[in-house]
């Protein structure tokens, strides 16, 4: 539910006043270059987001949904998880990609790095979410499963299987799933493993299943039948957008923006 206070939450920016600038940070001596958006219009701090992207890396679609949540009045950084000049190479993409999903501390200290790299910006307040998509949505629920200090977390059709999952009492974060009904990268097994997983940690967790979606529905310039399972879905998009925009509002602004 939304906040009744008009001022307790972000006002969506005008696209004319996003900026952005490239943030560099490390993970041990890992170099990592991630992109920062935010509205310029507003002079105090604003809640993060960080913005995890799919498999192929920090692309075009990482960066076009991170604008969207910026265009809310949020400071996102599109996080980078591979490190510079891996993104394009497909060889290298599999072996971040491999070496991260199979490792789930390797996954949370890449994710921290990057929650570390957002919480310095002076554009950033105390309060922080994450949302990630595909690849990015295993890694967000990675850090709700860690007991990072989020406020939110945000899978968007995302991986829910987990080889470590998470501790009674553990999870921190509100956590929000938004799985596409006929994905067949993520079976229904494993959403009923994910709600069982939930329900034990004790977390305060919410599922939205879009009929007729399959894996990737919010990505528009996907070419249909290129990859097996994969489509955009307008209506699954739509739908999950505002899902995520009436959870990350209730999530963040009820915990306030400024920093100590």
């Amino acid at each position: 539910m939304l906040s009744d206070n008009p001022d307790s939450s972000p006002q969506p920016a005008s696209r004319a006043t996003i900026a952005t600038r490239d943030l560099p940070y490390n993970d041990l001596d890992v170099r990592l270059t991630g992109l920062l958006h935010w509205n310029e219009a507003q002079d105090s701090p604003k809640p993060g987001i960080l913005l995890i992207h799919g498999g192929a890396g920090l692309d075009g679609h990482a960066r076009e949904q991170a604008r969207r949540y910026a265009e809310l009045g949020y400071a996102v950084l599109a996080c980078d998880m591979y490190g510079d000049g891996v993104a394009g190479d497909r060889e290298r993409v599999m072996a971040c990609l491999m070496a991260l999903r199979d490792d789930p501390e390797f996954l949370v200290r890449r994710g921290q790095a990057g929650l570390t790299a957002l919480s310095r910006c002076p554009e950033v307040g105390e309060v922080m979410a994450a949302v990630g998509f595909c690849f990015g949505g295993m890694a967000a629920l990675a850090l709700a499963r860690s007991g990072a200090n989020l406020a939110g977390v945000v899978s968007i059709h995302g991986s829910l299987a987990t080889s470590k999952p998470a501790e009674p009492g553990a999870i921190v974060a509100k956590v929000l799933a938004c799985h596409g009904a006929l994905d067949p990268h993520v079976p229904m097994d494993d959403v009923a493993a994910f709600t069982d997983e939930m329900n034990r940690a004790d977390a305060d967790w919410q599922l939205a299943i879009y009929g007729h979606a399959m894996h990737g529905f919010t990505h528009k310039h996907a070419v249909s039948g290129a990859m097996p399972g994969v489509a955009y879905d307008p209506l699954a998009d739509k739908r999950s957008f505002a899902a995520t925009r009436a959870f990350l509002a209730e999530a963040l602004a009820s915990l306030g923006t400024a920093r100590a």
